[in-house]
């Protein structure tokens, strides 16, 4: 590990930006480090720029929806202070720390930079859809602000669309703000047993297509099932297919008995309710309880929801593993026991046409050696570069964090 430089303002940390440019020194970003083995790793003689002092909620106004904080904010914190005023992060980001075997957990900055969304992602949209503004340091040494605290901000580019996955390469935040919105009244979730993937996928298109306005749509193999702390889905023995609804009691209660009779032609029905029903999509958002074994390499694939199934299914008959359905099959979190570079080919074949596959654990070496985010058509890896070269010309920001020579 290289020098540690720990700023504790915006304008320290243009200094060490501005001292990295004169120096020729790449600066990889930490906060916490709950997120420092995902993507490819930095070289070992990095700098570190540590965010982690840049940590606070500075506004909250809950009236406007309105959230403004350091980057190293912890999200414990952020939802602590959400709850008690009856309001959440709508795209429901995970705590992945478990996944990556990090002793720290997430920050605000971190869930952003990675553009993390949970499972209500199908309704609600992704972190970068709430994303409302931010200052931050480019690679050029300067200061910018883009964006606000409405939702609505038609003066220049929605530059938070940019950083909103860019695992920092293109500016280190100073702060963020972000729109929250009011936490449903009541939440509840419908679970079928026995599908196999197939079906269960067919009957989650069915849902999504139809009129009950679910927040969540997810299928568990019976393996990830039996690992849930919620007892009604470890104990069922099989694969769990589930559907979560929110919102007003009335319309909830009505959504939950259509749905329990048209889950309930597929096999045998259980309900969710309160503590259960949360715990439930918070394993399903957090991922690491529910997928194994600790050794296993962990993909992230985005595909079209019908060819979910097929894809998996393939991958796992040519040298087994574990799926696990989010998103009604449009995310799928795939656990493989091979780490070599015939299984990054299998993977990225399997996929094709049909989405991208993200490498999300695994050795640094392996994490190092194959393109761990999808590779880019050459149109837009010439845009992506162009964008690269706005920001950070020297290239000194998280320098082939999310692709080599970017």
């Amino acid at each position: 590990m290289g020098e540690i430089l720990k700023p504790a303002s915006a304008e320290d940390v243009r200094e060490a930006v501005l001292w990295a440019l004169a120096a020729e020194a790449p600066l990889a970003f930490r906060a916490a480090g709950s997120k420092a083995g995902l993507g490819r790793p930095p070289g070992d003689e990095s700098p570190i720029l540590d965010l982690s002092a840049l940590a606070g909620v500075e506004i909250y106004e809950p009236d406007e929806l309105v959230l403004r904080a350091g980057p190293a904010t912890p999200m414990d914190e952020i939802e602590g202070l959400l709850a008690q005023n009856g309001q959440q992060l709508a795209f429901e980001p995970g705590d992945l720390s478990r996944l990556l075997g990090a002793e720290a957990r997430p920050t605000l900055g971190g869930v952003l930079a990675c553009n993390q969304s949970g499972p209500r992602r199908i309704r609600a949209g992704a972190a970068r859809d709430h994303f409302l503004g931010f200052q931050a340091v480019t690679g050029r040494g300067d200061i910018v602000r883009s964006g606000g605290r409405v939702m609505k901000n038609v003066t220049g580019y929605d530059l938070s669309k940019l950083l909103a996955g860019s695992y920092g390469t293109l500016a280190a935040m100073t702060e963020v703000t972000i729109k929250v919105l009011p936490a449903p009244e009541k939440l509840r979730t419908v679970l079928v047993q026995g599908l196999d993937d197939a079906a269960a996928i067919t009957l989650l298109a069915e849902i999504a297509g139809g009129p009950h306005e679910a927040s969540g749509l997810a299928h568990l193999p019976a393996a990830a099932a039996a690992r849930s702390a919620v007892g009604y889905v470890a104990g069922a023995g099989t694969g769990v297919t589930a559907a979560r609804i929110e919102g007003p009691e009335p319309s909830v209660l009505h959504r939950c008995a259509v749905l329990r009779e048209v889950m309930g032609r597929h096999g045998a029905v259980e309900e969710l309710h309160g503590s259960n029903s949360n715990r439930f999509w918070r394993e399903l958002a957090d991922v690491g309880e529910l997928i194994g074994p600790d050794d296993s390499v962990v993909w992230r694939l985005s595909v079209t929801p019908g060819a979910a199934p097929a894809i998996a299914g393939a991958l796992l008959a040519a040298g087994g593993g574990e799926a696990i359905y989010d998103w009604a099959g449009g995310l799928v979190w795939l656990a493989l026991p091979g780490a070599d570079d015939a299984a990054h080919d299998r993977v990225r074949g399997a996929v094709g046409g049909a989405g991208h596959a993200t490498l999300i654990r695994a050795p640094a070496a392996v994490r190092g050696r194959v393109p761990v985010f999808q590779p880019q058509p050459e149109p837009l890896a010439r845009l992506t570069q162009r964008i690269k070269q706005s920001f950070d010309p020297a290239g000194i920001l998280n320098p082939g964090r999310m692709y080599e020579g970017v």
